[in-house]
């Protein structure tokens, strides 16, 4: 991976730079953790069908639909808003290994390019470079990035437990529009330490914990439980998956996604498993870097977890990513594949084994991660008591989801009555008070 400068000689520092819209929370917060180091952060423009236009207008079909979505809404901006690629900078992760999503960034490039918006920067953070075009500002960001990253996970995570119990509509999300607010301007804002800053996110996230507690909510019985797993951006996008968590809540259901943490964990574990692989065990200095990193990011986000209390008490995730693999390893060897393939299948058994009532996996039309374990779900169903594993595969297309989701569903509570793992519930109590 490579930071990225070309298109014009203003550092980031000079210019607006745009986050896409992966995770709805996450990319708020990280636009935050930015604007803390003195960068004017946005996120990029919420995706509609101008999105898809513009995005399918100079792609040939061969890209998921994550790329269309991201070029769509990059465009956008430059298109539609007309803002002057000179001073706009656009951030565009990259990664290795078999996923298209690694060419992406290159083919944005060329785009924008052959579009006559050359000055534009794509921005590619990475450490591989100490950070290029970050400066002495790297390490800041990156330690409120990540406590950006958690939070937004954590805040999800809250959203999906409250709302399906909500007594009034709309309250959660009101909630959680709050919270966003709250926890972007702490991120924002400059502190004189590490220890000053954590303080009062710490404090915020207890503040944001207090607001959802007090949703009036009946926990009296719970929803039918179900697992999401898939390709990360489809899955965290709501436009992507045609607001497919929500559907699932209308038809009685609650849903736990897998976060972006996880994905950042798994990163981390293969880093050290290549490291192990090529002789350079954990006593080696090149383990070194990537194990204190570690070891501060686990100490930040278990830091932020204790903020929320007992909340999210039968909703733990796994202690490491470590126990995803193995939990993956008789389906899906990590050395035989890579990537969100083997986390999905990792997690689909994990989430069974919580008592979950059924799963699904959210991926773009032909994403082969999707297709590869569309073919190991039949296997991994079979040996979990036949819990229902379903695909929902999205290409920016209309897509019947009542019928096939109230499909799902009938499969679920059957499962859900025959069931032999129930999973731990907190047996919270009904809070009704000021409801019309």
């Amino acid at each position: 991976m490579v930071s990225s400068t070309e298109g014009g000689d203003k550092t980031i520092f000079e210019r607006t730079l745009y986050i896409p819209q992966m995770h709805y929370a996450g990319s708020r917060l990280v636009a935050a953790a930015f604007g803390s180091v003195g960068i004017d952060a946005r996120v990029s423009p919420d995706s509609d069908e101008r999105t898809l236009e513009l995005g399918g207008r100079y792609t040939s079909g061969e890209e998921c639909l994550p790329e269309k979505v991201t070029l769509g809404n990059f465009l956008k901006v430059l298109v539609d808003e007309g803002k002057d690629p000179g001073e706009t900078a656009f951030l565009m992760m990259t990664a290795g290994g078999p996923c298209r999503f690694g060419q992406y960034r290159s083919l944005i490039r060329n785009i924008l390019d052959d579009l006559g918006y050359g000055e534009a920067t794509l921005v590619s953070p990475t450490s591989s470079d100490g950070y290029a075009g970050v400066g002495e500002s790297a390490g800041e960001l990156v330690r409120t990035g990540w406590r950006a990253a958690v939070i937004g996970d954590i805040l999800t995570k809250a959203l999906l437990r409250t709302r399906p119990y909500e007594l009034r509509a709309g309250d959660t999300d009101e909630v959680f529009e709050r919270s966003i607010a709250r926890m972007s301007g702490l991120l924002a804002e400059s502190y004189d330490g590490v220890g000053e800053q954590l303080e009062h996110v710490l404090h915020g996230v207890e503040t944001c914990r207090e607001e959802f507690e007090n949703v009036p909510a009946d926990y009296s019985e719970p929803k039918l439980l179900v697992g999401v797993v898939g390709e990360i951006f489809c899955r965290l996008n709501d436009f992507a998956n045609a607001s497919l968590i929500r559907k699932l809540e209308e038809y009685g259901c609650e849903a736990w996604i897998s976060d972006v943490a996880e994905w950042v964990w798994y990163t981390k574990n293969e880093e050290l498993h290549h490291l192990d692989r090529r002789g350079k065990g954990w006593w080696h200095p090149a383990q070194w870097g990537p194990r204190l990193s570690r070891h501060f990011q686990r100490t930040a986000e278990l830091a932020l977890y204790d903020a929320v209390g007992d909340y999210f008490v039968g909703y733990e995730e796994p202690e490491d990513v470590q126990h995803v693999l193995d939990i993956a390893q008789p389906y899906m060897p990590r050395e035989g594949s890579r990537g969100e393939m083997v986390l999905s299948t990792g997690k689909a058994r994990y989430l069974h084994g919580i008592g979950a009532d059924g799963i699904v996996d959210i991926s773009p039309f032909s994403c082969m991660n999707g297709i590869i374990t569309e073919a190991i779900y039949t296997k991994l169903s079979s040996d979990q008591d036949s819990i229902p594993i379903r695909m929902f595969y999205f290409d920016g297309l209309a897509t019947d989801l009542d019928r096939d989701v109230g499909i799902f569903v009938e499969l679920v509570k059957t499962y859900s009555r025959r069931k032999t793992v129930q999973r731990q519930w907190p047996h919270a109590p009904v809070r009704a008070e000021a409801v019309a």
